[in-house]
């Protein structure tokens, strides 16, 4: 038989599938799958596939999994595995069919036997349907695709569904068995058996102790009849304590961890440098001024002080106690492959030992002979083989120790001590495999097999060797002993407890992963998931282990105790796997249903809060998500070292809301912060303290600060350089006051202290702080001295020092330039700042440097090339700090920009900017701006002269608009909309069905009236123009009421020149003349532009032909002409429409005498 192609279209982890493909083969009947014959699928299957419970259509163009696919699209299109009625897994090509949604695991399972078994009743569409062959869930076709199966169980006869749950406790014989080997119990029918750890369904052997005689051996599966059966699917992928302990055991949170993170989190910035005083154009605080809030969040001033000087004088009470408790509580909770070495007596062997002393080896052989499990043999049988190599210490040549342990062995056959030959011979065989000299090895372990002699005393050494043995056999793919030893070890690894993993169980738990698959026993294979997840994490391999805590977790479902917290520690090593993936929207969601389960310890919270911290957008600000964890961490249960935690975590949670603007929240856990360190004394209560003048100082409490400030300096608690910090603070708060002058005497203390301790930022600092004060004082020249001695401080210094505040002085120090008419040396600092933001990587700061540029490039010295280049660099930043709004925003800014170049070139890059704001703002679900993008897009359009995507384009935007159901967004988009045509140059008549018949009834109904003026002159203009004014003498009657009820007389005077210019063209000459006249009664008198004059020659000319040609009276047209004689005309008149008007004055005088 032909091997199939593997699947072309299987995606890598993370990527996206093209949907369809090429070339896809025909739809063929279902093949058998042999041994062997499924290839490829040694990566990790697309998260999709784990995550989802089974297809979805595939007819379509793409292949999208159910709603819990996160990541990609999974269309297979080449070999797949199904289902048949049978219960049969074959392979099968073709485009595969929908299968049939299920609603969990479970439902799975009962649906697949459902499908097999039809009923009597079933109509024959509904037997086609069950005898379809039904694909398998995309977890399931990446995990059948082992290597090399040995035990062909997938042809031949009718196989059994097993769907018996994993049985535990005690079992009867129902028949009698003879053992054909040592390690295989001998029964009679009735006997009572106990099963040692479970029996796994789809096993053909299991562990158990005979009642009677105690003989401990492999059991058949098919002679005993359990009495004991586990329903719990929790206590099936655990059988003891232990195992249950594992994955909160597995936590990666030590006690450094959490002393990191919190004080990254906290920050000391404000407590160990200057802080520079950003307030732009600060007003005047009073000193009484002092904003009224919640109590509980709070505290009024006096209350806030008496709570300080409490803190003080329990500080100086402490005065002798350590700053920093010895331990935090929070330990590193050890892993399994690790805890042996802290926990338990090591066995080590000295390549100084005396081996070829008699007596000093005869110690290590009986030593080695102990009949059962002893905890310093966990080494041996330990799970990696550098920790093994740690076990013969001294041994640099791996010859030199093989030599010895030969030695020994031979000591031991001699002794006849058969559990340290066993164990001999296993070291040996390791040894060998390490080698890759695997006959050899296979060689050892068969004869440590045989100095067991079907002794269990040490299970854990006989599931090592059976484990070795077998994986050594499947590696040289002999199939006579793969049938033979494959399934006991199987029984042996998914059946004990707690035994000593090594690293040749993967590839056997693998083929236990793909039975329990073929049995369809959701038990079985939450087993093999777990005993593979834990696997790969002791091996420090997490995106191995990655798709078995994923199948695992959706296994597991809601059916897990909600006491238990084992689903939490899980989903936080789901998270870090997610995390080293760079899958850091999956990690965030895996740590949020971590926390929505039971409640955690300390240092889960506080794992949780890292992994948010690693895996947000990198801000210069702590992410807002942080404030669930950290408040989970103060909740949880602690212990007295773990409480001492308390505080700094007070404090990084005060720091996480003033970042946000929540100041007032942050006040009073800061408030907190220090008085549960109080008992600690030192420096950190005064860093709190100063952190919370800080805080008072933001939240425009400049008194109160100034009050906490004062106490500090006299409980004499501060050191030197904190009393620096204290004075630049106290100027900044007396500046905010409006006291200018004591102001100026703190930051010269500051100033000395920080020239003291030889601190060149916090010079700087100080000296851009004068400045501020100077220019709030109205010195701009000093401003300016001040912000050049500190631009020439921080310039020494290394970038990663300065920070944010060079670049907030160099704009400060541009703008002051640019007041002061200085445009090119205010470029220049503009141009500086941004460049240090970028090499600080520093994105707010960027972000304020690059928007300067633009505001200079835009009004100080327009630029359009500059002003586009820097708002689209604007934009790139815009995204790294994830800010849609403000994305959309500058997507629209750059499509106007783009707009106004007027080529066509400019035009097709202005609609694609507009087409990427729509998309933004439909993400953002802002109808009004999505309205506006859309009518935008279908503008360009029209400019681009593609028609027939102009009215799709404006009707999507007036549904969007409709969508909102507010008038107002209607009215404005359907003007806009007949703006375009009305503004055009080709297709205006359009116009006069958005005016007339859509934006005019919203403007009547909404009592707009300024809108209904404004749409009735353009429909007037735009009727009049299309050679129908009978129709607009309606629109410009009612503009001209609306403007002498809106007292525009502006208008007025337009709508009496509209209404005559109509009746003219209609031939009404005497109205003409009316509303001519009418027009020229509200002009002003005298005349005061230009323009008016040529409106005044324009009338009188027009009432001239009025009056001439119309009404036919030639001697009352003179005096209507006889004002524009040619000495009344403007000089700034053409000189062409001077001629015209000089013979249409000559017109009537030869008629007159030509008439007489």
């Amino acid at each position: 038989m032909r091997k199939p192609r593997p699947r072309e279209c299987e995606p890598e982890p993370g990527s996206r599938a093209r949907p369809g493909g090429a070339g896809t083969p025909a739809r063929s009947s279902p093949r058998v799958w042999a041994p062997g014959e499924a290839e490829g699928g040694s990566g990790d299957p697309c998260r999709c596939c784990l995550m989802g419970n089974g297809w979805s259509h595939l007819q379509t163009r793409a292949a999208l999994c159910p709603v819990t696919c996160v990541t990609t699209l999974c269309p297979f299109t080449g070999p797949f595995f199904v289902l048949c009625a049978d219960h049969h897994v074959r392979v099968a090509t073709g485009p595969q069919p929908p299968r049939r949604a299920a609603a969990g695991p479970h439902a799975e399972a009962a649906q697949t036997v459902d499908s097999s078994a039809p009923r009597p009743g079933t109509s024959s569409e509904e037997r086609a349907a069950v005898a379809t062959p039904e694909p398998l869930i995309p977890f399931h076709q990446w995990a059948l695709r082992v290597p090399w199966d040995p035990i062909n169980d997938s042809m031949g006869g009718p196989v059994t569904l097993d769907t018996q749950p994993m049985a535990v406790g005690m079992a009867s014989a129902v028949a009698d068995c003879q053992g054909s080997a040592p390690e295989e119990m001998t029964f009679q029918g009735g006997d009572h058996i106990e099963i040692l750890g479970a029996q796994v369904p789809g096993l053909p052997w299991c562990v158990g102790r005979h009642a009677a005689s105690g003989q401990v051996g492999f059991v058949r599966t098919s002679l005993i009849r359990v009495q004991g059966q586990a329903s719990d699917l929790e206590n099936v992928i655990f059988l003891d304590e232990e195992e249950r302990s594992f994955f909160s055991s597995e936590g990666r949170f030590s006690e450094e961890d959490a002393r990191q993170l919190l004080s990254r989190v906290s920050g000391k910035d404000v407590c160990a440098v200057y802080s520079l005083d950003t307030a732009e154009d600060a007003e005047l605080e009073q000193q009484e001024e002092l904003e009224t809030s919640t109590p509980c969040l709070h505290p009024e001033p006096p209350e806030t002080l008496q709570r300080v000087k409490n803190v003080l004088e329990q500080c100086k009470s402490c005065q002798g106690l350590p700053e920093e408790p010895g331990s935090w509580g929070v330990h590193r909770a050890s892993s399994g492959s690790s805890s042996p070495d802290t926990e338990e007596p090591s066995f080590l062997l000295d390549a100084g030992d005396a081996w070829a002393d008699p007596e000093a080896l005869g110690s290590l052989l009986r030593f080695l002979d102990a009949p059962r499990f002893e905890a310093r043999f966990r080494g041996l049988y330990s799970l990696s083989l550098p920790r093994l190599s740690r076990v013969f210490c001294g041994f640099t040549d791996e010859e030199e120790l093989a030599g010895r342990l030969a030695q020994a062995r031979g000591a031991a056959k001699k002794a006849e001590l058969p559990m340290a030959l066993a164990r001999l011979c296993f070291l040996l065989g390791r040894l060998c495999v390490r080698r890759l000299k695997l006959s050899q090895a296979r060689v050892y372990f068969e004869e440590a097999l045989g100095a067991l002699g079907g002794r269990f005393g040490d299970l854990f050494l006989a599931v090592a060797l059976y484990t070795n043995l077998a994986s050594v056999h499947l590696r040289q793919k002999n199939r006579e002993k793969c049938e033979q030893l494959v399934p006991k070890a199987l029984a042996l690894l998914l059946g004990t407890p707690g035994h000593v993993g090594t690293e040749a169980e993967a590839g056997l738990l693998r083929l236990a992963l793909r039975r329990a698959i073929c049995g369809r026993s959701l038990q079985a294979e939450a087993r093999a998931c777990f005993l593979l997840a834990k696997h790969h994490t002791r091996l420090k391999q997490p995106e191995e282990a990655l798709p078995f805590l994923e199948r695992l977790l959706l296994l597991l479902g809601t059916s897990a105790s909600p006491r238990a917290s084992w689903p939490m520690n899980c989903y936080l090593l789901l998270a870090d796997a997610y995390s080293r993936k760079c899958l850091p929207h999956l990690a965030l969601g895996c740590v949020k249903v971590a926390s929505l389960r039971a409640q955690g310890s300390l240092g889960s919270a506080l794992w949780s809060a890292a992994l948010v911290l690693q895996n947000c957008p990198r801000l210069h600000r702590l992410p807002s998500q942080l404030a669930h964890y950290l408040r989970q961490a103060l909740a949880s249960p602690a212990s007295a070292p773990e409480r001492t935690l308390h505080g700094p975590l007070y404090a990084s949670l005060a720091r996480l809301h003033s970042q946000h603007g929540q100041h007032g929240r942050a006040i009073a856990l800061m408030t907190r912060a220090a008085e549960m360190d109080a008992q600690t004394g030192g420096r950190r209560v005064v860093d709190h303290l100063v952190a919370l003048a800080w805080l008072h100082v933001l939240h425009r409490q400049s008194p109160l600060a100034l009050a906490i400030l004062e106490s500090i300096l006299e409980a004499a608690a501060a050191t030197l350089d904190q009393e620096g910090v204290i004075a630049n603070m106290t100027a900044i708060a007396l500046k905010r006051t409006g006291r200018t002058r004591r102001a100026a005497e703190g930051y010269y203390r500051a100033l000395r202290v920080a020239r003291r301790l030889g601190h060149a930022r916090n010079q700087a600092v100080v000296l851009a702080n004068f400045g501020a004060l100077c220019l709030q004082a109205g010195a701009g020249g000093l401003a300016q001295h001040y912000f050049l001695e500190s631009v020439k401080l921080f310039s020494r210094l290394p970038s990663g020092e300065c920070g944010p505040d060079f670049t907030q002085v160099l704009l400060r120090l541009g703008q002051l330039c640019t007041r002061r008419a200085l445009a090119r040396q205010g470029k220049c600092y503009y141009e500086w700042a941004f460049l240090v933001a970028v090499e600080g990587d520093h994105l707010e700061s960027q972000l304020q440097a690059v928007q300067r540029l633009c505001h200079f490039y835009s009004t100080v010295m327009p630029s359009e090339a500059q002003c586009v280049v820097y708002h689209e660099f604007q934009l790139s930043l815009a995204r790294r700090v994830a800010d849609k709004a403000l994305e959309g925003q500058l997507l629209e800014t750059i499509s106007q920009l783009y707009l106004s170049l007027g080529t066509e070139r400019a035009y097709k890059s202005a609609l694609d900017y507009t087409k990427r704001s729509l998309g933004v703002f439909i993400d953002l679900q802002q109808k009004d701006k999505e309205a506006q993008a859309w009518l935008q897009a279908g503008k360009i359009y029209y400019i681009l002269q593609q028609n027939e995507l102009v009215d799709l384009y404006i009707q999507v935007a007036q549904n969007a608009a409709l969508y909102t159901g507010d008038p107002s967004l209607g009215l404005q988009l359907f003007e806009a909309a007949g703006d375009i045509f009305f503004n055009g140059t080709w297709e205006r008549e359009k116009a006069v069905s958005f005016y007339r018949d859509r934006a005019l009834p919203l403007a009547t109904t909404t009592g707009n009236q300024e809108a209904e003026l404004r749409l009735c002159n353009k429909l007037v203009a735009l009727l009049a123009e299309m050679e129908v004014p009978q129709e607009g003498l309606e629109f410009a009657h009612t503009a001209l009421a609306l403007s002498i009820t809106l007292g525009d007389r502006l208008n007025e005077r337009v709508a009496y020149h509209r209404l005559a210019a109509l009746h003219h063209r209609l031939g009404q000459g005497e109205l003409a003349e009316h509303f001519y006249l009418k027009a020229l009664s509200l002009c002003s008198s005298p005349l005061e532009f230009d323009d008016e004059t040529l409106y005044y020659v324009k009338v009188y000319l027009a009432l001239g032909d009025i009056i001439f040609y119309d009404l036919k009276v030639a001697l009352w047209a003179r005096p209507g002409w006889g004002w524009l004689q040619p000495r009344g005309l403007p000089k700034l008149w053409p000189w062409e429409e001077q001629a015209t008007t000089r013979w249409t004055l000559l017109s009537p005088h030869a008629g007159v005498r030509g008439g007489g």
